[in-house]
């Protein structure tokens, strides 16, 4: 696909906010690598910087092998509660998992040139992350305000970059990049973003009725499973009518990422814009990373056309 005589050409590739959509990622990027298009520039916003990150330290099938064995009980042991923080969940367990697979990298030792975005917490202006350790960026950029805790950086409390940037164009532009692939996971969400499926409860466990201690502890354990799970529903509005607190959050600011999008786009606008339609897909459903990586290589399938003609130029 790329011309031999276009080699000098810089390819950019610029990864969207979007959270579960964002598995879509991978399979754009196996897509694309099939059309023999490989990036020389990644930026990433939020759940962007994540696939971004793994790429970019070429441990892009670990983390997909990863996402396609994820689970909502895997879901919940990285959810480590702060109750007493700028958000529900420190983040911690999730950022200390993922740094396996960018193993305390920083951005030099990269295989491939990676910029990330997040947020001034204060200002609102965007902050570009392209030096430093690897990880501390990408905890900053999926700073999802009121779920993941805002995180402190010289001096700076940063959340998520999709709230300024949410399909960075402008950095992989800065960073050089001739020729600007996005990826827009907000393109057809607008109206359809809250969860409609509630999730099937499960069957508490047995206690022998001849056993005593048994039967406190387990009279214990479906106190708390039974608060878990209100918890639980009361954030990600499952077996409830009204949308939870995530959804009315990340819906929210979705909305607010669609419109801030379209404007950026429209004054500075990649060659070619790819959007998975994941509108079917919960934005906490991070366990069906099949169904989003499969969307993500139609995409560039039915995107084929455009993306030939590119590099036909």
């Amino acid at each position: 696909m790329r011309d031999r005589n276009q080699t000098e050409l810089k390819i950019g590739l610029a990864l969207g906010s979007g959270a579960a959509r964002g598995w879509s990622h991978i399979g754009i990027i196996h897509g694309l690598a099939e059309m023999d298009i490989e990036p020389d520039i990644i930026s990433g916003s939020s759940i962007g910087a994540i696939v971004g990150a793994a790429y970019a330290a070429d441990k892009l099938d670990l983390l997909e092998a990863w996402t396609r064995s994820l689970n909502w009980k895997e879901i919940i042991r990285f959810l480590d509660p702060a109750l007493l923080g700028g958000g529900l969940i420190q983040g911690e367990k999730l950022t200390d998992f993922v740094n396996q697979y960018v193993k305390d990298l920083g951005f030099e030792g990269l295989k491939r040139e990676l910029g990330v975005v997040a947020t001034d917490l204060e200002t609102g202006r965007e902050i570009w992350f392209r030096k430093g350790p690897v990880m501390e960026a990408v905890r900053a950029s999926i700073s999802l305000p009121g779920l993941f805790t805002p995180m402190q950086h010289d001096g700076r409390w940063l959340v998520d970059g999709g709230l300024a940037n949410p399909v960075p164009v402008s950095l992989c532009r800065a960073m050089g990049a001739d020729i600007v692939i996005a990826v827009n996971l907000n393109g057809d969400i607008l109206g359809k973003h809250l969860r409609r499926d509630a999730a099937k409860d499960e069957k508490p466990d047995r206690v022998r009725e001849d056993d005593l201690i048994s039967r406190i502890a387990g009279q214990m354990k479906s106190t708390l499973n039974a608060r878990k799970k209100d918890l639980m529903s009361r954030i990600f509005g499952v077996d409830r009518k009204e949308p939870g607190l995530y959804e009315v959050l990340a819906s929210s600011i979705n909305i607010m990422q669609d419109l801030i999008t379209r404007s950026r786009m429209a004054g500075d606008p990649p060659e070619v814009i790819l959007t998975p339609r994941m509108s079917q897909l919960g934005l906490m459903e991070f366990d069906k990373a099949n169904m989003a990586i499969a969307e993500g290589r139609r995409e560039v399938e039915r995107m084929r056309f455009a993306l030939e003609q590119l590099f036909e130029r």
